[in-house]
């Protein structure tokens, strides 16, 4: 899909719109991007919660994401369908390899946009919070931009 300007000028005081086609691919990414953040933050929290506790247990999953125990368990049912992971009575909740394989990929993504926006002057507190939400809908490409400025502003140290 070529990215064709618009048959109008753009505006003085804005931007102006893109064509319908290139418009509507950009929300298709944000919309697949945001039906893949639920899915990857549980299992990054799996996952940290294992390597913390040795346990993922739905209370304490309900609670560290300010979720009632019913939308939990929900999720974990699609995470077992989806193959993320495996629910065994009485013993919590464990990651496959898949889902270890996207909780790395998550972590990673968040760790790099973290270090980026660290990097440009956000304080600590804001950037692990704003990491949260940009770590998924930031495209690869960007996302090794941003690695590189984090090196190279490590580098001038």
């Amino acid at each position: 899909m070529a990215n064709r300007a618009s048959k109008h000028p753009p505006a003085a005081d804005g931007p102006t719109l893109v064509d319908a086609e290139v418009h509507a691919e950009t929300f298709r990414h944000v919309r697949e991007a945001h039906r893949s953040e639920l899915i990857e933050d549980y299992v990054e929290l799996i996952s940290d919660l294992i390597t913390d506790g040795g346990e993922a247990r739905q209370v304490d999953i309900a609670a560290r994401l300010g979720v009632a125990q019913p939308t939990v368990a929900k999720m974990l049912k699609r995470l077992v369908k989806s193959g993320l992971a495996q629910q065994r009575p009485y013993r919590g909740i464990f990651l496959t390899e898949a889902g270890e394989r996207l909780a790395a990929e998550s972590r990673e993504r968040h760790r790099t946009v973290e270090h980026f926006l660290l990097a440009l002057g956000v304080d600590a507190d804001t950037a692990r919070r704003d990491a949260e939400g940009i770590e998924h809908h930031v495209s690869e490409a960007t996302l090794a931009v941003f690695a590189d400025f984090v090196k190279r502003s490590q580098d001038k140290r």
